[in-house]
């Protein structure tokens, strides 16, 4: 088992009561990855999913695998402070992990709504003092840029790294993805980077799994979008793609050879990663 070093939480993040009644997202993720952090409610989600998409886990996997190397990719640009919004339980590598191999004084702040990820937290990372989490509602960015730990953690006057993992597909049209994604960058400075990742319906053979898994993940979680390429493009509007765009998990910077075909399943995720100028 990893031995995760603990997480000091926010004194101001109070977590809401945790509901065990319903799936959240964080923990239907963490079943789907075949954790333990999870309940019946949750399971039964994940295998709903997982009859319609059977490489899901899969898919987990490759989403977990771009996070890395997006935390990786920034590092080695020497940005040393990251902001990442909807970070769900620990699971695999983490974003402070592979942050502080690569620089042991870089800051990672985690930023999540679900009580059991601060609990995890509060239960895990004590004795790193450059690494936090925040109970904040990722629609409410006062809220995270306001907690006094994001302020202590976080210089705004130097580039930041934002992570948006498989977060902006839980924010329905109402919520305004794109505005809310603006928001972030706009509170950010010149030479910060994002990498976001996002549910995907290609359509054709693919629309008719994207359209159902979307609705068990609407009926479960009431979260879960699938969106077009071109919606997806448009999160990075006002900043600058680096290569090789958007495109499918496995194809941004592999660790090695890129991988010929992808399986069917895969095909339900996309990714970029963008500079703010």
């Amino acid at each position: 088992m990893t031995d995760f070093p603990r997480i000091h939480a926010s004194p101001q993040s109070t977590p809401p009561e945790i509901d065990m009644a319903r799936p959240s997202v964080a923990r239907s993720y963490d079943a789907m990855m075949g954790g333990k952090d999870n309940f019946e409610v949750d399971r039964d989600l994940a295998a709903q999913v997982r009859e319609l998409v059977p490489e899901m886990p899969l898919v987990c996997k490759d989403n977990r695998e771009f996070l890395i190397r997006a935390t990786r990719y920034f590092s080695r640009l020497g940005i040393d402070q990251f902001l990442d919004i909807g970070s769900g339980l620990p699971t695999m590598e983490n974003t402070h992990q592979a942050a502080q191999r690569m620089n042991s004084r870089a800051r990672v702040v985690y930023v999540d709504n679900d009580p059991i990820v601060l609990a995890h937290g509060r239960a895990l990372l004590e004795e790193n003092d450059q690494t936090a989490v925040v109970v904040a509602d990722m629609r409410d960015p006062d809220a995270v840029f306001g907690d006094e730990t994001t302020r202590r953690l976080l210089r705004l006057d130097r580039p930041v790294g934002l992570l948006l993992i498989s977060i902006v597909h839980h924010l329905d049209d109402a919520d305004d993805p794109h505005g809310l994604v603006r928001t972030y960058l706009d509170r950010l400075p010149s030479g910060s980077h994002m990498a976001v990742s996002h549910f995907h319906n290609p359509g054709g053979e693919f629309d008719e799994q994207a359209r159902r898994t979307e609705e068990i993940c609407l009926t479960g979680l009431g979260s879960g979008r699938f969106r077009s390429r071109e919606e997806i493009t448009a999160l990075f509007d006002g900043t600058e793609l680096v290569e090789p765009g958007v495109g499918f998990l496995p194809h941004w910077w592999p660790d090695g050879p890129p991988p010929q075909q992808l399986r069917g399943d895969q095909h339900l995720l996309l990714c970029g990663v963008s500079r703010k100028p």
